[in-house]
């Protein structure tokens, strides 16, 4: 199939009523696709029965990494309000002070030195205003920050969620296996287990291995170049241990198949085999672009949701099954009714 890098091959039309507001009421409820690229078939199914699609032997690699309240809402000191949505978890902290890049939102313009307050509980001082609504702040805070965070801190619901948060988001918009704190955004292919099913898939003999890659808010960002090769994608913090590498090691060797929940594991173990295509343990920075055309080297089979129309998301998985045959599958989940986006419906790409 030719390959195209025009923006425009990226976009579909999707209803309204298909963007998925509130998750599934039960996690493994939500539908599945599955979309086998060599006979290029389409089988629907309910994630319930993952397990039909997966072998013995098979190593299934899940992002572990945590979504912190990162949406705080403050009052200036004359009432007017204040909204921050902190791009990362600010790791270094000092005596009850940490620093941290956030997007902002306030009834007038913010000023450097100015400081903002919420419930008593966090006091935030602006440091440098930055373009584009980004500035640089300082939170001040008694005890540990990720307490702060959970009395002042909302969910950062992804933008096209256009409800207020309610408190159930906080749980739901979580993997049950979320353990690493960094995140603005879920890796949402793993909202969709239970631990009851991950238990299942591991006595059936798939080996459970773990990566972390803190999902940070460029994941949300529009592709807004005519050439998608010119996208600059934003980098994300990424840790492979070397007991996931032993064990995708060992499913190869095998016979197993290397299964990536989410695009998020796809990039990081991706980036891993970046030098030689041998995967290496990793700790760093990941700005590992996908575009069509990039050979895998490590991933098999990608579980991942319904991803936006012309997103660095749905060029990454266009790249991994071919971009027709994405868009095939898209329009036949539109006709059948599928749930799109962060608290939608799955595919499973084998």
């Amino acid at each position: 199939m030719p390959v195209s890098f025009k923006l425009e091959d990226y976009d579909y039309n999707l209803p309204g009523h298909l963007i998925a507001k509130h998750p599934a009421r039960q996690r493994d409820a939500s539908r599945l696709m599955v979309l086998d690229r060599a006979g290029r078939s389409i089988t629907h199914s309910s994630f319930s029965r993952l397990e039909e699609y997966l072998r013995p032997g098979d190593c299934l690699v899940l992002n572990n990494t945590r979504v912190f309240p990162a949406r705080v809402k403050a009052r200036k000191a004359t009432g007017g309000a204040v909204e921050f949505l902190l791009l990362h978890f600010p790791v270094m902290q000092t005596e009850g002070r940490a620093r941290a890049t956030a997007l902002s939102r306030s009834s007038k313009p913010l000023r450097s030195g100015q400081k903002v307050s919420c419930r008593g509980i966090l006091d935030i001082s602006i440091l440098d205003i930055l373009p584009e609504n980004h500035v640089e702040i300082e939170l001040a805070f008694q005890g540990d920050l990720k307490t702060a965070l959970s009395l002042c801190g909302e969910t950062p619901l992804p933008p096209y969620i256009k409800r207020d948060e309610v408190p159930s988001d906080m749980e739901d918009y979580q993997t049950v296996y979320a353990k690493e704190t960094g995140s603005v955004a879920a890796p949402t292919a793993g909202l969709h287990f239970t631990q009851g099913q991950l238990e299942r898939i591991e006595d059936m003999g798939v080996v459970m291995a773990w990566i972390t890659l803190h999902v940070g808010y460029g994941t949300f960002a529009p592709v807004r170049t005519p050439d998608i090769r010119e996208h600059k994608i934003h980098a994300e913090w990424v840790k492979i241990p070397q007991d996931t590498i032993d064990k995708m090691a060992a499913a190869k060797k095998n016979g197993g198949r290397i299964v990536a929940v989410g695009t998020t594991s796809v990039r990081a173990l991706e980036a891993s085999s970046s030098c030689d295509g041998t995967p290496r343990a990793f700790e760093g920075l990941c700005d590992l672009y996908i575009v069509p055309g990039y050979e895998f080297k490590v991933v098999d089979a990608m579980i991942t949701n319904f991803h936006l129309p012309r997103s660095s998301l749905l060029i990454l998985v266009s790249a991994f099954a071919d971009r027709l045959e994405v868009l095939r599958a898209y329009g036949e989940a539109i006709k059948a009714g599928y749930r799109f986006y962060s608290y939608g419906d799955a595919m499973f790409i084998v």
